[in-house]
């Protein structure tokens, strides 16, 4: 059992670090035999993921019982809240990296390559113009058509600044312990948040069947499909937190004073909503 001593909270011993350790190494080698070409690597893949599942889905339950029985005491929130800042100021880099990736593709890769330079133009690229959005020099890919900003990707900016009201409004009605309004503000923004992954799966599919846009694309489909990518992945992850938060609501879980569960799922909600801002102006509009 969890013990607190003098004030200070002291862990009980758990295997879900072994176990979530071992699911993890048995899909990261399940996914690199499958890209060699292993008969046996995709069937890894999917025994790892089961029990990363399977580890997440025991330890995040004990947690659960043990802040509901009332095991933890201030320190403990506040060391929750530390670590989920530092989560969410990793996931900040994580973004800042392919941020970064495609501002030196877009002010010194492709400006260099057509930049009037003998070797780069005259002899290795010539005739090609450096202009953005591009595959490159070479033609990588074949032709594409670029990604507009006005059509799904607005609807969907729309979509995921909305449900960054919509859990700002549960959260208030959480510390105003109003069920009713917080389960119902809970529900619109799972549903505006899974609305927003399901015209991105459509974005793609019109992407890679209608406009030849895809990950072999050069430069311009590579950063377009990781940066977008990864934020729906991140979205996805969200959503799934947010439906978890909401069930817990609907049990009763969490009083106007102690609900650090729904704020740190909140916190992650409004970073993945900026990092779209960004994604919408860096990567659709400009």
């Amino acid at each position: 059992m969890s013990e607190a001593h003098g004030g200070y909270y002291v862990p009980h011993g758990a295997n879900w670090p072994i176990v979530g350790s071992i699911g993890l190494t048995v899909m990261l080698v399940g996914l690199a035999n499958y890209l060699n070409g292993s008969s046996v690597g995709f069937t890894m893949m999917l025994v790892g993921l089961g029990i990363t599942l399977f580890m997440m889905f025991g330890w995040f339950g004990t947690v659960i019982g043990e802040s509901e029985a009332g095991m933890y005491n201030d320190q403990v929130d506040k060391s929750f809240r530390q670590g989920m800042s530092w989560f969410i100021f990793s996931e900040v880099m994580f973004f800042a990296a392919f941020f970064g990736a495609l501002f030196y593709a877009r002010i010194f890769s492709v400006p260099w390559l057509g930049g009037g330079d003998a070797i780069t133009t005259d002899m290795l690229w010539n005739g090609w113009e450096a202009t953005w959005p591009t595959n490159g020099p070479g033609e990588v890919g074949g032709e594409f058509e670029s990604m507009g900003a006005w059509g799904i990707p607005a609807i969907n900016t729309l979509l995921l600044l909305s449900s960054g009201v919509t859990v700002t409004f549960a959260h208030w009605a959480l510390k105003k312990n109003n069920r009713g309004p917080l389960v119902l503000w809970l529900l619109a923004t799972v549903a505006l948040g899974f609305t927003f992954l399901g015209f991105q799966m459509y974005e793609y599919y019109h992407a890679y069947h209608e406009m030849n846009l895809t990950l072999g694309s050069g430069v311009y489909g590579s950063t377009f499909f990781m940066l977008t990518g990864f934020h729906g992945f991140h979205v996805t992850l969200g959503a799934i937190m947010l439906t978890v938060i909401m069930f817990r609501c609907m049990k009763g879980h969490f009083t106007p004073e102690h609900h650090f569960g729904f704020e740190g799922v909140a916190w992650y909600w409004h970073f993945v909503d900026v990092v779209w801002l960004g994604l919408f102006i860096f990567v659709y509009i400009l």
